[in-house]
């Protein structure tokens, strides 16, 4: 007999032994860590009041049993976890149906959903323009302050004066180097959006039901 088997039979004895001493008296059992009953009793030891258990009735069946307090916390983060997914995928499918009606209310055709990319990425250049010329100003001033600091310092004249505006403008150069790659990842970005854009609308426009929302983005 292994010890599992022997623990269930005395417990069961237990059982039978009390009941008739004391009508309605209850038997339970307790277990360890793995699961495994370690005693039975009236009550269970302060040591294992947090356990699982199970209850018998006088002839030593299971009536009851309970969760350890370890795995009913496991047991509650899984179905809060459960909740929180289920709710993040309503938002999401949510989100979604709003983007796809104010989509198909927006654009008539993909030509148009090209156009509007087109007419973005035209306001980038123009911006793009005005910040390569800009650069190139600020480009042609540390060069020229280079120049000036050299014959200065040929010449055995003070110098700290030259500097500062030289690196006055290395700052601006490099504000304008970071701006316009910005502009051109803002480009990169117009594209991949538009183009997610166009293959919804592809997508929806061969699907029935489709919602259009009030209004235009």
């Amino acid at each position: 007999m292994t010890q599992r088997t022997w623990i269930a039979a005395a417990c069961a004895a237990v059982a039978l032994a009390v009941a008739p001493a004391a009508s309605g008296a209850k038997i339970v059992c307790w277990k360890d860590k793995a699961g495994k009953v370690v005693g039975c009793g009236d009550t269970v030891p302060p040591e294992y009041q947090e356990s699982a258990t199970k209850e018998l009735d006088k002839r030593g069946m299971t009536r009851n049993t309970t969760e350890s307090a370890q795995e009913v916390s496991r047991q509650r983060t899984q179905s809060e976890e459960a909740a929180k997914l289920k709710a993040d995928s309503e938002r999401h499918a949510a989100e979604q149906k709003r983007q796809d009606s104010a989509l198909i209310a927006t654009y008539a055709s993909e030509q148009e959903i090209e156009g509007k990319r087109d007419r973005d990425l035209q306001a980038i250049d123009l911006q793009l323009g005005q910040l390569r010329i800009s650069l190139k100003n600020s480009l042609e001033r540390q060069k020229d302050v280079k120049a000036r600091v050299d014959v200065a310092e040929k010449n055995k004249k003070p110098v700290d004066a030259l500097k500062d505006e030289g690196s006055r403008a290395a700052e601006q150069t490099s504000k304008f180097e970071q701006a316009i790659a910005a502009k051109e990842k803002e480009k990169d970005e117009i594209r991949a959006r538009y183009a997610e854009y166009k293959k919804r609308y592809a997508e929806l426009k061969g699907a029935p039901n489709v919602a259009p929302a009030s209004g235009r983005k």
